[in-house]
């Protein structure tokens, strides 16, 4: 469904438009993910506050919401721009961080896929199998479970969200409900640096910024983060490395690097 051509072809019409990416997102990302959407040829804006939320949403291309770091006010701010955003028909990214952690962060989730409506939900394999209900318990933002276990709940959830749902994991899935694409590039290294997966559901919101087809925009966006990522590990000496190099790779990704490594 996807190939080397299709991914290069979202990605060259991301650089060529630059869409705006509104981020209400977890204080230990925020520098790394706007890092990496100015990378790869997005614009970050990073607002949480109540005030001016549905106005920064009205203006951007794409949402994303990540309930990393909670508290009532930021809630109050997801809530609002969410709403703003799918009155303006612009794709709503979820992230929720830690889903089945705590009964507050379950509340919140609830509530976001309720009221805003995400067009995507991207999370470990321990999270969307929270948030598809099954019994699975999290450790803190780490999964318990592999990605392919989660597949049935993730495709579960899609049907009843409507949204694409995307498994992070040494595999990625990526499923509408019922087609599925699976992304087999990667590095083990990349669980090893702190919110990566924060940055791939940025990413995320860059790509659907860019296709309306949403499942096609989930599987490219996580095709070049597996890509950069597997090149930059081979750069590196450890995570410390793998971050620096990770976004230099997402700046420099050529063509011709995506028809060398992708795995089809």
């Amino acid at each position: 469904m996807i190939n080397a051509k299709s991914i290069a072809a979202d990605l060259q019409a991301l650089r060529d438009n630059t869409p705006l990416v509104h981020n209400i997102t977890n204080f230990v990302v925020m520098n790394n993910t706007a890092n990496a959407l100015l990378a790869i040829g997005a614009s970050p804006v990073m607002a949480h506050a109540v005030e001016e939320v549905a106005d920064m949403a009205g203006i951007a291309s794409a949402l994303v919401i990540n309930i990393g770091t909670l508290n009532p006010l930021w809630v109050e701010g997801m809530m609002k721009a969410g709403i703003a955003a799918t009155e303006k028909g612009i794709p709503v990214v979820f992230d929720p961080v830690g889903v089945g952690a705590t009964p507050y962060r379950n509340e919140v989730a609830v509530q976001i896929i309720e009221k805003c409506k995400p067009t995507l939900i991207r999370g470990n394999a321990s999270e969307i199998m929270a948030l598809a209900k099954e019994n699975v318990a999290t450790k803190g933002v780490d999964s318990t479970v592999s990605a392919n276990a989660a597949l049935d709940a993730a495709k579960s959830l899609a049907k009843e969200s409507g949204a694409v749902v995307v498994i992070s994991g040494a595999e990625d899935f990526i499923t509408d409900g019922e087609q599925v694409i699976t992304i087999k590039n990667g590095s083990p290294l990349m669980p090893k640096v702190t919110g990566m997966g924060c940055t791939a559901s940025a990413v995320l919101g860059a790509f659907a910024a860019v296709n309306k087809n949403t499942l096609l925009a989930a599987a490219h966006g996580m095709a070049v983060m597996s890509i950069c990522g597997e090149i930059a590990a081979k750069k590196s000496a450890g995570p410390g490395s793998l971050q620096m190099h990770f976004i230099d790779t997402l700046y420099n990704l050529t063509d011709k690097d995506i028809a060398d490594v992708f795995i089809a």
